[in-house]
C-alpha cells in the first residue's frame, strides 16, 4: 500500500528557478538562451504553467550538471499528487476489469463498448 502525500510537491520549474537561477543571477531570458528554448516556454515553466517535458529535463540536465530522471521525477510526484488529489466525475463509470464476465463460447464480453 502507498503512502499519499498530504503536501502538494513543487513544480520542477519552481525548483528551477529558487535552486539554480536565483541563486546564479541569472534571467529568464538568459537561461531560455542557454537552454535553446523560448524566453515565453521557460517564463511558463518556471511560473508553473507548463509541465516538464523529456525534452526540458533533458535540456535542464545538461545545463545543470544534474540527471533527466531528476527533473522528470519531480514531474511525476507532481502529477500523481495531482491525480490523486482531482475525482474525476468521468471514472465513475470505469469498471474492474476482473467484474466483466466473458461468454467463453464466442470469446466476446457481455456488456457494451464505446
Amino acid at each position: 500500500m502507498s503512502r499519499q502525500r498530504h503536501r502538494k510537491p513543487s513544480h520542477p520549474g519552481a525548483v528551477f528557478k529558487h535552486d539554480v537561477l536565483e541563486p546564479l543571477g541569472v534571467s529568464i531570458s538568459r537561461a531560455a538562451e542557454a537552454l535553446g528554448i523560448s524566453r515565453k516556454h521557460l517564463s511558463a515553466f518556471v511560473n508553473g504553467h507548463v509541465p516538464c517535458s523529456r525534452e526540458l529535463a533533458q535540456r535542464l540536465s545538461k545545463a545543470t550538471n544534474t540527471s533527466v530522471a531528476s527533473w522528470l521525477n519531480m514531474q511525476t510526484a507532481l502529477d500523481v499528487w495531482e491525480a490523486e488529489q482531482t475525482p474525476d466525475r468521468e471514472l465513475a463509470e470505469v469498471r474492474l476489469l476482473t467484474s466483466i464476465k466473458t461468454n467463453r463460447r464466442h470469446g466476446q464480453t457481455e456488456g457494451h463498448c464505446h
